[in-house]
């Protein structure tokens, strides 16, 4: 029998989670194929992924028919997503039941205005929480100052939360601050913990894709720097996300997670988000292969499952050559690429990319809701 590589990966301690959802595949047998043969155990959804299931073939049209002629496009969109959601975690329920609640979650987002809004953000993840209503429901919210803010709130209500659009290493910090600080809150208030479940979603490819540009950018102004340009490209996204995975296991360590731990509190566990390869020139997994271990996620495109399936190396990567990591970045620095910049612009360019996807996704809700039933304000 052909070597499983999922099946090695998933051993190492990594969870493989589908960064896709589209109805037919809910009803069709493929989401139930792809948790027992490539061992899924979760999905991650935003308004980009539900832009592209909404906008091909008929797969919504009935539930769109028949919606209340009253819901404007956005309510409609959560009406749909919400639907999906809750068949996706009823589909991994039994992930989540094996796992005892370590595993087996789906995500669903805010929508993208109010990423700069703590208090925007906890109604809509109330709302969203309540409306999907199961256990293994995650609701994604943006790593930005106030959604460290909501995170905390969140976390306090017993509502679990995967933090997203993370791309520097002091946004981690503060979300896993804001984390345990929830957790703190609701074991004061003599609530449990035990449920609660969190991921930091840190962005990869996207890192490099800034960073090499940038580092061409330098070469052909300075001719004679290019080689030394060059050998940093395709360096910086695993090196940031080595040093994100370092920070993880230096924070939840030590007496104040030991309190915690010991009332049942979870890791909040990082997960690799934007792990498909950008650069042809570039191996296709390598940012699976250079980031696996324990207590991690990385979230993949069906494309990039079945390219691991094939070919992928399986090894615990995340914590070696870290050293190597903070050599490389400090290099970046000397040669004018600062880090603090290049992710600042990724949260922006990443916050406005999604307020596109979610801007076509409500005009093509329009339209086709206004197909379906004529006469539709």
């Amino acid at each position: 029998m052909a070597e499983n590589r999922l099946q090695k990966l998933h051993a190492m301690g990594q969870s493989i989670w589908l960064d896709s959802i589209d109805r037919s595949m809910l009803h069709n047998g493929d989401l139930e194929r792809r948790i027992r043969d490539d061992y899924l155990t979760g999905m991650t959804s935003n308004p980009t992924i539900f832009q592209k299931a909404l906008s091909s073939g008929d797969a919504y049209d009935d539930q769109l028919a028949g919606a209340d002629p009253s819901l404007n496009p956005s309510q409609l969109f959560e009406l749909v997503e919400t639907t999906d959601v809750r068949d996706a975690c009823d589909l991994f329920a039994g992930v989540h039941r094996a796992t005892k609640g370590d595993d087996g979650y789906v995500s669903i987002e805010v929508s993208p205005g109010v990423s700069h809004s703590a208090d925007a953000s906890v109604e809509e993840a109330r709302r969203l929480w309540n409306t999907v209503d199961r256990p293994n429901v995650m609701v994604k919210i943006p790593g930005t100052v106030e959604g460290a803010v909501a995170v905390r709130r969140l976390t306090s209500e017993g509502i679990n939360v995967n933090i997203t659009l993370l791309f520097a290493i002091e946004a981690h910090a503060r979300v896993i601050e804001a984390y345990m600080a929830g957790l703190e809150a609701r074991a004061a208030a003599g609530k449990p913990i035990r449920d609660i479940f969190s991921v930091a979603s840190f962005f990869v490819s996207r890192v490099d894709t800034e960073a090499d540009k940038r580092l061409d950018a330098k070469a052909s102004a300075s001719p004679a720097d290019k080689e030394r340009l060059d050998m940093l490209k395709g360096g910086a996204a695993i090196a940031n996300a080595k040093l994100a995975y370092k920070l993880f296991t230096d924070q939840f360590h030590g007496p104040r997670w030991e309190a915690l731990a010991a009332k049942g509190a979870r890791l909040q566990k990082p997960l690799w988000a934007s792990t498909s390869t950008k650069n042809p020139a570039y191996r296709d997994v390598m940012y699976i292969e250079e980031l696996i271990g324990p207590s991690t996620v990385n979230t993949m495109h069906p494309a990039t499952i079945e390219a691991f399936r094939d070919h992928g190396e399986v090894k615990r990567t995340v914590d070696s050559r870290v050293g190597a990591a903070e050599g490389l970045l400090k290099e970046l620095e000397r040669a004018g690429i600062s880090m603090r910049d290049v992710t600042e612009r990724l949260l922006r360019d990443g916050i406005a990319s999604f307020q596109k996807s979610f801007d076509e996704l409500l005009a093509g809700i329009r339209e086709k809701s206004e197909a379906l039933t004529p006469g539709r304000k």
